[in-house]
């Protein structure tokens, strides 16, 4: 599906980081792997440390904590917001939403929409593209959209394959409309056949958690050991995917946007791993410099926090004194895969917040 907006902005950007930052050699105990071996896998794809919330830390702290910022900084006044958009995968509760608990935790107003939405890899993309078309009916207000992952509460410590890769993090955006007379180009593709290539196999109305669906096992015969409750990922499989289906998706956008590769300023793509974005970036032949590949290394893969947090990470406050064209995708679970060709800059905050979480 490609669409175009008008007169949207990504007005401010924080990211949110939890305070644990462990290393990789820290945990390649726990891997039923040689450590000569392990260490090459850490150069090949890049692993140096990730971000990993606290026992009892929910999706809603990270949000809750980084919305104080904002709120103290007076970036945003309660009365100008909207709506209340939460992506994640791994929100605090099956129900209520997460939106409802940040709602109800600042006394919004009665008319401030609520909205959550279940999506990984691509969450910010659908996020964003769900901010845009709500801005239609909210003239003077304004939509702030969360992004949220804890998924090392989801993958099993014991899963090499998995678990070195994944990060916990928080992103707030807010999302307003503009005088600025700009484009913004939207292209976003599924394919729900794939669906199991990355997939949490118990824990809803299907597979109920249970005594059985918690046994670890060496599902696979390769070392890794996982239960039913954790994340499951077919490595090659969405590796191939990124590899076939991505690049044309993205010159798709381009072309729709009238635009040529060597026309973008920057590539802020999802995050897999440096490997997977080295192969990607000679896809398209787009130069590494062009395509910040650092957040995996030294924050983990958040999953569809990825994209906000190379934003903040790697640019931080030159967004709010630059502008630059830019080109945005995400590609993961669902399996979906989508892009935004627009202007990124002159924000009122681009930010990242470390919390105690």
């Amino acid at each position: 599906m490609k669409t175009a907006f008008k007169g949207k902005k990504i007005e401010g950007l924080l990211a949110v980081l939890p305070e644990q930052e462990i290393l990789f050699e820290d945990e390649m105990s726990n891997y039923a792997f040689p450590e000569k071996q392990t260490i090459k896998l850490k150069k090949l794809m890049g692993y140096k440390q990730h971000r990993v919330v606290k026992e009892k830390t929910a999706s809603s702290d990270l949000c809750l904590a980084g919305f104080d910022r904002i709120i103290s900084q007076g970036w945003i006044k309660k009365e100008d917001v909207g709506a209340i958009i939460v992506v994640s995968s791994t929100h605090d509760h099956l129900l209520p939403g997460t939106s409802s608990i940040i709602h109800g935790h600042y006394g919004f107003s009665e008319d401030v929409l609520c909205f959550d939405m279940m999506q990984g890899c691509t969450g910010f993309m659908q996020g964003l593209y769900q901010s845009f078309m709500l801005l239609e009916h909210m003239e003077g207000k304004k939509v702030v959209l969360f992004n949220v992952e804890v998924l090392s509460k989801k993958t099993s410590k014991r899963d090499r394959n998995s678990y070195p890769l994944i990060g916990d993090a928080a992103s707030i955006a807010v999302i307003s409309n503009t005088t600025e007379d700009k484009n913004i180009f939207y292209n976003g593709k599924y394919d729900g056949t794939r669906y199991e290539s990355l997939i949490i196999p118990a824990g809803g109305s299907r597979m109920e958690c249970t005594a059985e669906t918690a046994e670890m096992k060496d599902f696979d015969g390769d070392g890794n050991y996982r239960c039913l409750n954790n994340l499951k990922m077919d490595g090659t499989g969405v590796f191939e995917f990124v590899q076939k289906d991505v690049p044309p998706m993205i010159l798709e956008t381009l072309d729709f946007a009238g635009l040529k590769t060597e026309d973008i300023d920057w590539y802020l793509f999802h995050q897999p791993n440096k490997f997977m974005l080295k192969k990607l970036a000679e896809k398209l032949e787009v130069p590494y410099e062009k395509v910040p590949m650092n957040i995996v290394e030294n924050f983990g893969n958040s999953s569809g926090v990825c994209v906000p947090l190379n934003i903040a990470f790697n640019f931080g406050e030159k967004m709010t004194q630059e502008s630059y064209k830019c080109c945005l995708s995400a590609f993961g679970s669902g399996l979906s895969w989508s892009a935004f060709v627009m202007e990124l800059g002159n924000m009122s905050f681009c930010e990242m917040l470390v919390s105690e979480y």
